[in-house]
């Protein structure tokens, strides 16, 4: 589901832009919802970090009038959300270049003062948003998402190599051609994947389209990165 989020310290002007995005939703039935408006930017941040995971949409006011402007509100949520669509509505169009210094990537900025245009690039937003977001799920087989701190991050199936118990309680180190990468997770939810991912042994799974060869007597998958990992006698026959 889209998630969407509103900060905006006007009353009048939040309550304009909930009421049509709520509206919008409705009738293009979409498969999104409207999760928080507010003035408060450490309760929207708040709202974000317990659904880590989703896809955001941030319709956000550069000048917040609390200890918080929206540029730096903003940068908090790209550090939480990389993957969010950012979308500034103000008054204050000098202030556009300002999103570059702070490296927000914005999806458009929004000028206030005619509602027709408001509700017109509000509405686009939405609706780009939103069909990134069903293009984003339907590449969801393809791609294998874990957690790191507060951020979510993404890598492609293709570029895992394989999964393997670390020395650390409760974490995975997923290898990569030229790196390794440690997460919370356990390999019996790993061996869930399925399809192309095999369990090999009890403390490892493997991608087995990066496989170079198999050595029996060593008891050992070789990768095509020159990596290594065991292979127990039903793995084996798993793999073949």
């Amino acid at each position: 589901m889209l998630l969407v989020y509103i900060c905006e310290d006007d009353p009048t002007q939040r309550e304009y832009i909930e009421t049509y995005i709520k509206s919008y939703i409705m009738i293009e039935d979409l498969d999104a919802k409207l999760v928080v408006s507010t003035d408060d930017p450490h309760m929207l941040i708040e709202t974000v970090q317990k659904n880590l995971g989703s896809t955001g949409l941030y319709f956000i006011d550069v000048n917040l009038q609390t200890d918080m402007n929206g540029l730096e509100l903003a940068s908090k949520i790209r550090n939480i959300d990389t993957m969010g669509k950012i979308v500034f509505v103000t008054t204050h169009s000098e202030l556009s270049y300002m999103t570059f210094t702070y490296k927000i990537e914005a999806m458009d900025y929004i000028i206030k003062g005619n509602t027709g245009e408001l509700t017109g690039r509000i509405r686009d937003c939405v609706e780009v948003a939103f069909k990134r977001y069903l293009s984003d799920k339907g590449e969801k087989q393809d791609t294998f998402k874990y957690k790191v701190g507060n951020k979510i991050r993404t890598v492609n199936y293709s570029d895992i190599f394989f999964f393997e118990s670390s020395s650390t309680p409760h974490k995975i180190i997923m290898h990569l051609e030229d790196t390794h990468i440690e997460f919370y997770g356990t390999i019996k939810d790993l061996e869930a994947l399925g399809g192309d991912f095999c369990r090999c042994h009890k403390s490892f799974v493997v991608n087995k389209n990066n496989i170079n060869y198999i050595d029996k007597s060593n008891k050992q998958v070789i990768m095509n990165n020159g990596e290594g990992c065991l292979v127990s006698v039903r793995g084996m026959k798993n793999l073949k």
